[in-house]
């Protein structure tokens, strides 16, 4: 641990021309002390660490010293590439790696480029999670991304509806979407998906003693508790086909109903919005708007509950024309609606 805080001091200094002892502490989450002490270990070591006395004073590198230690590790390189994503990171556990290979790259390139890196993270950020959301990283996230990186099968515990369920997976890939962690994993030959959050459980095989003890059971001879990854996957079509399949599966019924010019363009902002778009230019293509400038459109939805619910906030400028019993309680609604604002 205090190697690594070495290493990360070097790289610090070799990447501005001067810090103070507070911003070193900062960095590094030690007291300034501590950055004493550990100045004091480097110029012992031998590398040239000088101190400016004063008020603004601090500490640099002198000599135009360039230290070679700028070799990515495996981790640091994987997480670089996911550096945009820092909400990713820090749930997967990746943060400090991040840090570290950033730290790297800054170090070596040269002193006009050094800035490169921040002034990317000024000027472009993702947050994934929605709107009114807080987000809460699931407490296994950082597991099954360990058993990712590393091709390692898992037996995991899962909740499907009110029953948990145990299943031995390969997990190929996470996928964030809109705040919710998915795991793509190979099961029997099968790719799925699972939510992390409904993990209860996680055990990475550790090899031949864990292969060996599933082996009692009748399952094939020990392996190092790897699976042999299929090079031929493409983890974003996979997930794009799943996420449309996902999205058709649900949608099992129809409302038809009558939209204002207003109410056409709320539409696909308060119901699944392909669904919505694909109802509205079926509609524009056929018949298109009457005369007081409404369009007829054939929904579909999820069910009568849930249209209910995301049709409800179109107030006037929707009307259900079908089916029936969901026209009859819109009715009701607005009826109380009214009396309400009476």
């Amino acid at each position: 641990m205090r190697a690594a805080r070495l290493i990360k001091m070097v790289l610090l200094l070799q990447a501005r021309p001067s810090m103070t002892a507070a911003e070193l502490a900062r960095e590094l989450e030690v007291s300034e002390r501590t950055v004493a002490r550990d100045v004091l270990s480097l110029s012992e070591a031998g590398v040239p660490v000088y101190a400016d006395r004063g008020r603004a004073g601090g500490y640099r590198l002198i000599g135009g010293y360039r230290t070679r230690l700028t070799g990515l590790a495996r981790s640091e390189a994987e997480a670089l590439f996911l550096s945009g994503v820092p909400t990713a990171l820090r749930e997967m556990g990746l943060a400090d790696a991040a840090s570290a290979a950033r730290l790297k790259v800054s170090a070596a390139l040269r002193p006009e480029l050094r800035d490169a890196a921040s002034g990317a993270a000024q000027r472009f950020h993702l947050d994934a999670p929605g709107w009114y959301q807080e987000p809460e990283p699931p407490e296994l996230l950082p597991a099954i991304a360990d058993a990712v990186w590393d091709d390692r099968r898992i037996t995991a515990r899962y909740l499907r509806k009110d029953t948990e369920v145990e299943r031995e997976l390969e997990p190929y890939g996470l996928v964030l979407k809109a705040g919710v962690w998915y795991l793509a994993a190979r099961v029997d030959g099968d790719y799925r998906v699972y939510r992390v959050d409904r993990f209860t459980a996680v055990t990475a095989d550790e090899g031949a003693g864990a292969a060996a003890a599933v082996g009692a059971t009748g399952a094939a001879a020990a392996s190092d508790g790897r699976f042999s990854r299929d090079e031929a996957f493409d983890l974003p079509a996979f997930w794009a086909e799943r996420a449309a399949q996902f999205a058709r599966s649900i949608l099992r019924e129809e409302v038809v109903l009558r939209l204002s010019a207003r109410g056409v363009r709320q539409l696909p902002y308060v119901t699944e919005r392909a669904a919505a778009r694909e109802a509205i230019a079926r509609a524009q293509a056929a018949d298109g708007p009457d005369e007081q400038g409404r369009l007829t459109v054939t929904l579909a939805v999820e069910s009568a509950e849930v249209a209910y619910a995301q049709l409800l906030s179109l107030g006037p400028e929707g009307e259900i024309l079908a089916p029936g019993e969901l026209r009859a309680r819109m009715a009701a609604a607005a009826r109380r609606t009214a009396a309400q604002y009476a």
